[in-house]
């Protein structure tokens, strides 16, 4: 049983204070409602993750009123795919991206919410929340959410799981795309964080994959990165496809990866937790999570999808060689698909014919 946390009078209650659970209290505050946020570590907080946000998640910050200021991150113009002998690229449409490190995204997102009036208690176990008096608690824990269990939400729908590790390199960047990697297990990313930054991603199957194992299948990116210095370690992490049945029970509401998550592949893990949190500010405003649980069905629909789409390569060498060749030889399919992963195309359908 958690220990209990004194004094936790609110209207919203926050469990968990990462990017997720932050966006949903600032996004509350922004509606008049009293918030406390509640995280038994202290910021800034790091993960490990693909650190990317695609125009959509840089418009969510903006409607959230976050401003990512100048110089705190790394621009990116768009996708870069590379396989056995092949590349290619496209351009987002009409927005620009933003590789940020991790920890400080987090402090910018922290100051944020203190600015907004969100009450921050860090270095602070939630508490038994069966004793909380707040009139909604938010489970923004992640991955292994004690908010979910505890209110009867482990009920999952569709999970599949991979296994993601990252490190960053002291080397100045040498592309204004985020490169994709493709092997026949595994996909490797690289992105621009700093002037004289990358990171460097893994996303694979085999839990026992280490980045300095897989460069060896891609010598020219080896070769790239020469003897550049690490900057940070490698930490690993799980990268899921998962989906639960519902996402609030009575009170209470779960956010970001509690509520279900979209492989890494996408790099839409913190932009849907960033629309999330302003879907479920309006639920909040309106004193229904019905509304909540609706739009967050609707929500994860795209990123869920192209998801699947790309998971049909990863393992299956062939198919994975074919589609890149296509691609490369009709660049403009890759270009539409961009487009309508980041949301600029509203209706693929007809904006296709």
């Amino acid at each position: 049983m958690l220990q209990a946390a004194a004094s936790l009078d609110t209207d919203v209650l926050v469990v968990g204070g990462g990017p997720a659970g932050l966006a949903a209290a600032i996004a509350a505050r922004r509606k008049g409602l009293r918030v406390r946020v509640v995280d038994a570590a202290r910021p800034p907080i790091d993960k490990a993750c693909g650190e990317g946000l695609m125009p959509d998640a840089l418009q969510a910050l903006a409607d959230l009123g976050v401003r990512i200021p100048e110089g705190a991150g790394s621009v990116f113009r768009g996708i870069r795919f590379i396989g056995d002998d092949v590349t290619v690229e496209a351009d987002f449409p009409s927005r620009h991206a933003l590789a940020v490190r991790r920890t400080v995204l987090h402090q910018i997102l922290v100051d944020a919410a203190a600015e907004a009036g969100v009450e921050l208690c860090w270095e602070t176990p939630a508490g038994d929340l069966g004793h909380a008096s707040a009139r909604w608690i938010i489970g923004a824990d992640g991955y292994s959410s004690r908010v979910r269990t505890w209110a009867g939400l482990e009920r999952w729908r569709r999970r599949k799981e991979r296994y993601g590790f990252r490190a960053h390199y002291r080397i100045e960047p040498w592309s204004e795309y985020v490169e994709v990697y493709w092997h026949a297990d595994f996909q490797i990313y690289v992105a621009p964080v700093a002037t004289d930054e990358v990171l460097v991603a893994l996303l694979c199957r085999d839990p026992h994959l280490r980045i300095d194992e897989a460069l060896e299948s891609f010598p020219q990116l080896q070769e790239r990165l020469g003897d550049a210095p690490r900057s940070t370690t490698e930490r690993g992490g799980i990268s899921a496809t998962r989906k639960l049945w519902v996402v609030t029970q009575g009170s209470v509401a779960l956010i970001g990866d509690a509520s279900g998550s979209v492989d890494a592949i996408t790099g839409e893990g913190l932009g849907l937790a960033f629309r999330q949190a302003l879907a479920l500010a309006d639920a909040l405003a309106e004193g229904n999570l019905d509304l909540y649980e609706a739009a967050h069905q609707k929500l994860t629909r795209r990123p869920r999808f192209f998801a699947e789409l790309l998971l049909l390569l990863d393992g299956r060498p062939e198919l994975q060689d074919r589609a890149l060749r296509y691609l490369g030889r009709h660049p403009q399919v890759f270009r539409f698909l961009l487009a309508w992963h980041v949301g600029e195309i509203r209706n693929p359908i007809r904006s296709f014919n």
